[in-house]
């Protein structure tokens, strides 16, 4: 898939927003819901937002980790448009979350885990790869992997 970088392209500056991220995750499975964390960083590396997903604490479909971090940076910057920054995320990103990355115009998406059942960033659907759209970001999967692999397993063998 050509939206998606090599793993080699992945820079010891996305370490530690990942790390974060994964972090974020682990907190989010400890309240009891799915277990993904995101971090918004802007093109100086400065992190506009940290959220983890919130659907069920919040009542709200919509609040995925990256959605809350969409909605708190536009809100601190006062602009929807987050030209320039970084999505770390600790799994692809869905449908709906890879829209709303589009429409805030966010350069990178960096994502741990690959969601073999709703990914939309080369899983199941590439939206970065749709020529129409007026913004694709660039994307990279697979930094730390394993690890988020093995959060999500953990969170759905113990709910089963």
């Amino acid at each position: 898939m050509t939206t998606v970088e090599d793993r080699s392209d992945f820079s010891p500056a996305d370490e530690l927003p990942m790390a974060r991220a994964l972090e974020l995750a682990r907190q989010a499975a400890a309240a009891g819901e799915v277990p993904v964390g995101a971090v918004l960083v802007d093109a100086g590396g400065r992190v506009l937002a940290a959220e983890h997903n919130r659907t069920i604490t919040d009542c709200d479909p919509t609040a995925h980790a990256e959605i809350l971090c969409l909605r708190r940076a536009a809100a601190a910057t006062g602009n929807y448009r987050l030209v320039g920054s970084t999505l770390y995320v600790s799994l692809e990103p869905c449908p709906m979350c890879a829209g709303a990355l589009v429409w805030a115009r966010v350069e990178r998406v960096v994502f741990a885990a690959a969601d073999p059942k709703a990914g939309a960033y080369g899983s199941v659907i590439d939206l970065a790869g749709v020529p129409t759209l007026n913004h694709r970001p660039r994307v990279a999967g697979g930094l730390r992997a394993g690890e988020a692999a093995d959060v999500l397993k953990k969170f759905f063998a113990a709910r089963r």
